[in-house]
């Protein structure tokens, strides 16, 4: 992809923008940066950017004589490819490309690519400890918070790159083509953004569409959207389950870890061997096996590092145990599905669960997580925008109190709970109205739980 001279308009100034730019600019681009906001409220590190890399900056609307002389629009993830200057430039022939489109072009070696709803992350981060321990040489990134693009100049032939992308990042791919391809699941989110359901299960289905005969796609069985996918696609497919033992594939049969393969069978690890909790942790465990194994990864080496691994941060972290009380971040349970996925983690009956719940809501049903808070949960503590929309769904199942603050949640959870009670932070919801990201939520959370005196007197 030639660069040199070619006249780029990279939208949005978070840190894909912010890199996006930083590349084009480096090879000979001519970059200009956009965003909503206006210059003087972005980032020191966009700001730089006129100094640094010689990157015009342009805040609120974009004048259309600029626009009649751009070539190509690289989108960062959060800006919707129906925008104004995205559709007028791809109308005039123009190439509009997201950021991991971008670093694909640059890319060497070979990539492993995760979506999913819920699981990404964790799954992602386990496939990057699964190969580099195995020997094989690795590097991780895309929405996980390493922009792909500043991956580009580590990649060498014999690199792995494990990247988590989200369904904006998939909306903006045209030549990208995972070696491996992992589809986790697929539930609910981002409906504030998709009009309909279908749309964003499109999204996520568009990790598959270039791969070949040559490569792998791995897909849950038990996700009815996922296990959909396996007629159709090129690649050589893989299933994993939880529930049911497969003919071929990788399942959990009682204890054990089963990878089932040309009629002979392996136990590759057991639950009792991992450190994770809650069985869609068993499902993210399978599927990362799945794609070590297709990446050439030592089972023994893969048994040792599941056995080590602990939870992602803000990703059902165990934070405290105050006066048998257990304090768990799940900050980044920002839908309902992966709200209920830690509830179902918690609900093994050794205690209640008070949980905490709310933010920006995304316009999901909470309907899902009826029977578990009815089962479960001592307590619901409604915080954010969404509270009264919250105690409207669900106010009937639990007894429910109103926090202003996060350290206001926090006291008023560790007062409900008893003994043997844990105290859940599962949002459910965006952090945007009360936090930067869903990363500052989990951590102010931790900080107000370590804050936590000990409810006997004289401790």
């Amino acid at each position: 992809m030639e660069l040199i001279g070619r006249k780029c308009l990279v939208l949005g100034a978070g840190k894909s923008g912010i890199t996006s730019a930083k590349f084009l600019a480096e090879r000979g681009a001519i970059v200009a940066l956009h965003d909503r906001k206006e210059v003087e409220t972005w980032s020191d590190a966009a700001r730089s950017l006129k100094e640094t890399h010689n990157v015009g900056l342009i805040g609120g609307q974009i004048p259309s004589w600029l626009l009649d002389q751009i070539d190509l629009v690289v989108i960062s993830p959060g800006v919707p490819t129906n925008t104004i200057p995205a559709r007028y430039v791809d109308r005039k022939d123009g190439e509009v490309i997201g950021e991991v489109e971008l670093a694909y072009r640059f890319m060497k070696g070979r990539i492993v690519g995760i979506t999913g709803s819920n699981g990404k992350t964790t799954t992602t981060t386990l496939i990057g400890e699964l190969l580099k321990n195995s020997g094989i040489e690795t590097q991780v990134g895309g929405n996980i918070g390493t922009p792909l693009v500043s991956l580009t100049e580590t990649s060498t032939e014999n690199t792995w790159t494990v990247c988590e992308l989200s369904s904006f990042q998939l909306e903006t791919i045209v030549d990208f083509r995972p070696n491996v391809a992992l589809g986790l699941n697929v539930t609910p989110n981002h409906m504030d953004r998709y009009d309909f359901f279908s749309d964003y299960a499109a999204a996520k289905h568009r990790l598959f569409m270039n791969q070949t005969a040559d490569d792998v796609a791995i897909l849950n069985a038990d996700d009815e959207v996922t296990a959909s996918w396996a007629t159709g696609l090129k690649a050589n497919v893989v299933m994993f389950s939880t529930k049911q033992e497969l003919g071929e594939g990788l399942f959990l049969r009682g204890d054990e870890l089963v990878c089932r393969a040309n009629g002979k069978e392996k136990v590759l690890t057991t639950r009792k061997n991992m450190t994770l909790r809650g069985i869609h942790n068993v499902q993210n465990v399978l599927a990362g096996l799945a794609a070590g194994l297709a990446c050439g990864a030592s089972p023994d080496s893969m048994r040792e590092t599941i056995a080590n691994f602990k939870a992602v941060e803000h990703r059902l972290e165990f934070v405290r145990d105050l006066d048998g009380v257990k304090f768990y971040n799940d900050s980044k349970a920002t839908s309902v599905d992966a709200t209920l996925k830690a509830l179902e983690a918690l609900s093994d009956g050794q205690g209640k669960v008070v949980l905490i719940l709310g933010g920006r809501g995304k316009n999901a049903p909470y309907a899902p997580l009826e029977e578990l808070i009815k089962a479960n949960v001592r307590k619901l503590v409604l915080i954010g925008e969404d509270a009264d929309n919250i105690e409207s769904q669900l106010g009937n199942l639990a007894e429910v109190v109103r926090a202003t603050t996060m350290q206001d949640a926090v006291e008023k959870s560790f007062a409900s709970a008893e003994s043997g009670d844990s105290v859940l932070l599962a949002p459910a919801c965006a952090s945007f109205d009360m936090f930067n990201s869903f990363e500052q939520r989990g951590t102010v959370f931790k900080s107000e739980v370590q804050s936590l005196k000990s409810k006997v007197e004289g401790i």
